[in-house]
């Protein structure tokens, strides 16, 4: 796989979010998508289509399935659903290994091509129903609710010679291990819907699919028809008697609007009882959903609706990558980030993942970790449920009015952090006599100056800021301040919030102030790199020496 970088464009702008790897899906079932590969899609660009079949050879979508479709209301006569005042717990669930065929176990070459382990081989299979059953159980022991089966299925994968067909195999044994469950008296997660959205281009069809037609509305609702006319509604995890299903990324799709989204809940209540999907969208699409969930939490807390959080990052297994690692520091990182969750938390949570062993994301017993990581889970799960919030980091910045950083010849950085990005590099120069932190030219089209607050000065709640900075107007161009807000029509789900003003560069070679008005800051981290807030930058050079971020007066 060629190293590339992830321009995650935030809806109607280019915004880079990180450094990634592209899919290699030649063989579908030999891995998943990496983390930051995973990222690499969330962009808006077009990724190159090869061995697509004409339009006009388009094959007919299949019938349902599996035959729990065509419902009526009685059909669910029992069932139980969470409410939007329940703390809920979800986790990805990758369902995919066979220690039988080695699939997902061993590479090509004949090398590991896992970073991670499960604890034993023995019945390590997505055919088995002890193992699901073993895998629920240990959900149950981390106080996991809902089960997310990341789910390939899709109308070309219906054929049992299909590449992804395990997806339909493994799906339906998932559901024979929680029906056990249940008449053991147990109460297993309860399962939903991960759509992993890359079978919009990568399928045995060799379709990509354009999900503003009528085949590619059709072939959407197909793949979540088929997931759940596999499972029987009184396995459904549903919110507010709604079944849920979270989706990942928009940039496989060749081209997407609203009315993809519209087709599956009519048609889907059509088919099941007048039920619709509980829809939470990847922040790539541009949707009205019923919540947002952002992938990339097993590299830190992001929160945009529905949260996402993991212990960590280790691609070293995947051939063929840069390596990545974000250390697990003994669990350490895990409960940084669920503690960041814990202070501003949203009724329903993500753990990235269960059991992604290639890339390290994995909370499931494993021979590294034992079973610590669940026994983690379990600790700040009933916190969670307890509405337990823990105290406010302590540090240098606790009750202080403002945080600043200087470039004055030496960085002096209290309680801001530059946080320099593949889209924002920066260097000490001179200018206008001063020495300065100045913008440096990258490949990527956005210029960008980041920076982090310190977690002690932080609030517990979205407050007002004002930030005042002085620059060098090196030459003509605009000014703009994003951050870290509550503006949920802004890109990210306000991850990138707008200051105001703007301001206009001028060119005019000189020291100059402006100030920006910070409404409804939230500051939690979610701008690429773990950045509360950024300088965007439209002109070909700028540099800064001070930046001062004040609490606005009440």
């Amino acid at each position: 796989m060629s190293d590339v970088v992830a321009l995650v464009a935030a809806m109607a702008t280019d915004k880079l979010d990180s450094p990634g790897e592209e899919a290699d899906c030649g063989r579908m079932s030999r891995h998943t998508l990496s983390c930051w590969g995973r990222l690499l899609v969330l962009s808006s660009l077009t990724l190159g289509i090869t061995g697509t079949i004409p339009l006009a050879a388009q094959p007919p979508i299949p019938p349902a399935f599996g035959p729990h479709v065509g419902l009526k209301e009685s059909d669910f006569s029992g069932c139980e659903s969470y409410t939007m005042q329940d703390r809920i717990v979800g986790t990805y669930y990758f369902y995919w290994y066979c220690a039988e065929t080695k699939d997902h176990l061993v590479d090509e070459d004949g090398s590991d091509a896992l970073t991670d382990h499960p604890a034993t081989l023995d019945g390590f299979s997505y055919r088995s129903t002890a193992w699901h059953k073993k895998e629920l159980r240990d959900m149950m022991a981390a106080g996991i609710d809902v089960v997310l089966p990341v789910f390939w299925g899709a109308p070309s994968e219906q054929d049992a010679r299909a590449g992804l067909h395990w997806s339909y195999t493994g799906l339906a044994r998932l559901v024979e291990a929680r029906e056990e469950l249940l008449r053991e008296g147990k109460r297993p997660p309860r399962v939903g819907m991960f759509y992993d959205t890359s079978t919009l281009q990568h399928n045995r069809w060799g379709q990509h699919i354009d999900l503003t037609t009528d085949y590619g509305r059709r072939w959407f609702y197909a793949t979540v028809r088929d997931f759940f006319s596999l499972v029987p509604p009184k396995h459904w995890a549903m919110l507010e008697g709604r079944p849920i299903v979270l989706l990942y990324a928009a940039g496989f799709a060749r081209a997407h609007d609203q009315s993809f989204l519209d087709y599956t809940l009519r048609e889907f209540a059509r088919d099941f009882g007048g039920r619709k999907p509980w829809v939470a969208s990847e922040i790539s699409w541009r949707v009205r959903a019923d919540s947002r969930v952002a992938w990339g939490g097993a590299l830190g807390l992001r929160n945009p609706g529905v949260a996402a959080l993991g212990p960590g990052y280790d691609h070293s297994a995947v051939p063929g990558r840069t390596p990545l690692v974000v250390p697990r520091e003994n669990g350490a990182f895990y409960e940084r980030n669920w503690l960041r969750f814990l202070r501003r938390p949203s009724h329903f949570v993500v753990v990235e993942t269960w059991n992604e062993y290639h890339e390290g994301t994995d909370i499931a017993e494993s021979r590294e970790y034992g079973r610590r990581y669940i026994e983690l889970t379990r600790r700040y799960t009933d916190l969670y449920r307890q509405g337990w919030k823990p105290p406010w980091p302590n540090g240098g910045y606790q009750g202080s009015n403002s945080v600043s950083a200087t470039y004055r010849g030496s960085r002096e950085e209290r309680g801001l952090t530059l946080l320099d990005q593949e889209d924002g590099r920066t260097a000490m120069r001179t200018l206008g006599g001063q020495s300065c932190l100045a913008i440096r030219p990258t490949v990527h089209p956005g210029r960008y100056i980041y920076f982090a607050v310190d977690d002690s000065f932080k609030q517990s709640e979205p407050a007002a800021f004002v930030v005042d900075l002085e620059y060098y107007d090196a030459s003509s161009g605009r000014l703009a301040l994003e951050f870290d807000g509550s503006d949920v029509n802004a890109p990210f789900n306000g991850a990138y919030s707008s200051a105001e003003p703007s301001v206009n560069l001028q060119g005019s070679r000189s020291w100059r102030a402006a100030r920006f008005v910070l409404k409804g800051a939230r500051f939690m981290n979610s701008q690429n790199g773990g950045a509360d807030l950024r300088f965007a930058v439209d002109a070909s050079d700028f540099a800064i020496r001070k930046i001062t971020l004040t609490r606005a007066e009440p």
